[in-house]
């Protein structure tokens, strides 16, 4: 069984990767096909949703990164995990807590909390 902190960075690797190509692959590797993701400002179901959501967010905010900020926890198919999100060098911009149901070690379904954001985002 992968650790939730493995699982949980792996994620994140989704999320700061640039390259359109070499993101596709790794949200092949690390969601199920029927997968879905909500947090507070979008949705995406689906492989293809779940990049052109993550491009957006390149789009937006150029530079930033996401980090996980603190351990990840997982019981059975369920793990959680708070990250953060900002430009490098500087304090975060934005913090959140994500919870995940696996299925087997992939991602199925995420859902995204924002824990601090600036009212404009």
């Amino acid at each position: 069984m992968t650790d939730a902190t493995t699982i949980a960075e792996r994620y994140l690797a989704v999320w700061n990767e640039t390259d359109a190509e070499r993101r596709r692959a790794l949200i092949t590797e690390a969601w199920t096909e029927s997968c879905t993701y909500v947090d507070p400002l979008m949705r995406g179901e689906g492989h293809e949703q779940i990049d052109a959501l993550v491009a957006a967010v390149h789009t937006r905010l150029p530079g930033f990164r996401f980090k996980l900020a603190g351990p990840a926890d997982r019981y059975g198919e369920n793990i959680r995990f708070s990250w953060s999100l900002g430009a490098e060098g500087d304090e975060p911009l934005i913090k959140g807590t994500d919870f995940a149901i696996l299925d087997g070690e992939r991602l199925k379904t995420v859902h995204g909390f924002l824990d601090q954001a600036p009212a404009a985002i």
